[in-house]
């Protein structure tokens, strides 16, 4: 089958929605379908067109930023070739151009399907309504003219409007996490690099961003601090130039600089996929103090527990779902800081009484899994429409 994949933006940038359609793609390939994704160039340093993993990469050039969107004028001429080239069609979601490329799918008879990977919210202002307007009208017309809208869990799909409106259409499929298993020599290297002291690590992984609560748990550390003054926060994503969240940044910046003079706040930056395995292996807890639906599940929520850390999630729908699977750590209400240190302290504590109930999580969120799933989809679709 040959298979294209649309979204926003595809490798170099890193990001849940990234790091899930680039495994999807992957786990295609692997099963012997041949893979398009059509992105954008958001990068001018990447070439228009190349190919990863097996995964031919068509990237069209961008004129402008909205936000975190962007528009590109010659993504109509490539999606129209791109889909009378293909069998199948995957959407990811929020994306602007994806009503337009659901459409060709519905009028040239080819299974679509939208992947919706959570709400899009954007801070308060004039300009950022009219882009949640644009992108919501988008989200409403690809969930018309698509076959199947894939979601993570229940959880998320029934306080989510978009997807209760479409609740005909929605298909709950658990999403894909592939994380290779640490050798001790190497979680060991990690740990002599950036936590030499053997502190209590507490670790985020994600990118910085207002809706990822991180004023929550600087508010929570002094309380954390009390009773372990040797904690520290290992962060690992993005935290530099991350588009839109500069202002944000900068007011948390002087909090977090005093931490990092103490040495109880480390930045890792982006750190590599294949190295993700050793920072989860050498967490004692991580925190996910998620403020909205941005955030719907949490990917490295399954990779710590893959890895024997134990979680602290925010009480959102979806993201407090990983916890509620495997019984590994703690569900927090959304935005408390009080009730976060005390789970972090908790799970401190008692590391062992999280560590106990996670299921065989390699085998329930295997990208192949995911993929085959996908695979008997788009052959439900084709036997509706031929």
């Amino acid at each position: 089958m040959r298979i294209l994949t649309v979204l926003t933006y595809y490798r170099p940038h890193t990001s849940g929605l990234t790091i899930y359609a680039e495994r999807i793609a992957q786990a295609f390939v692997r099963r012997g379908h041949q893979v398009t994704v059509l992105t954008s160039r958001f990068d001018e340093s990447t070439p228009l067109e190349d190919t990863s993993d097996g995964v031919r990469i068509l990237r069209a050039p961008v004129l402008t930023r909205l936000n975190k969107g962007v528009i590109m004028p010659t993504i109509g001429w490539l999606a129209t070739r791109e889909v009378l080239r293909h069998d199948a069609i995957l959407l990811h979601l929020p994306q602007f151009d994806a009503a337009g490329i659901s459409l060709r799918g519905r009028l040239l008879r080819k299974p679509t399907v939208v992947a919706y990977h959570s709400d899009l919210l954007l801070p308060p202002g004039a300009f950022n309504r009219f882009v949640n307007v644009v992108v919501d009208l988008a989200n409403t017309l690809s969930g018309l003219f698509t076959h199947r809208i894939t979601c993570y869990t229940d959880d998320f799909a029934e306080h989510s409007p978009y997807l209760r409106r479409f609740a005909h259409k929605r298909v709950t499929l658990a999403p894909p996490v592939d994380l290779a298993p640490a050798s001790p020599e190497s979680v060991q290297a990690f740990r002599r690099l950036h936590n030499p002291q053997g502190r209590k690590a507490i670790g985020m992984a994600t990118r910085f961003a207002s809706e990822k609560g991180f004023e929550v748990l600087l508010d929570a550390l002094p309380a954390v601090s009390a009773v372990y003054p040797d904690s520290m926060i290992l962060f690992a994503g993005q935290y530099q130039q991350v588009w839109g969240e500069q202002a944000y940044f900068d007011r948390l910046a002087p909090r977090i600089r005093t931490l990092e003079s103490q040495g109880r706040w480390k930045f890792l930056g982006v750190v590599p996929l294949a190295q993700m395995a050793e920072f989860f292996s050498n967490l004692d807890v991580l925190v996910v103090p998620s403020l909205n639906s941005t955030e719907t599940f949490g990917l490295v929520q399954i990779e710590a527990m893959m890895c024997g850390a134990p979680v602290v999630a925010a009480d959102l729908p979806g993201v407090r779902q990983p916890v509620r699977l495997t019984g590994m750590g703690r569900v927090v209400p959304i935005g408390d800081a009080s009730a976060l240190a005390e789970a972090i302290i908790q799970v401190l504590a008692s590391p062992e009484k999280y560590r106990a109930g996670g299921r065989d999580l390699r085998r329930l969120f295997s990208p192949d899994t995911a993929a085959q799933r996908y695979e008997e989809i788009f052959e439900e679709i084709r036997r509706g429409i031929g």
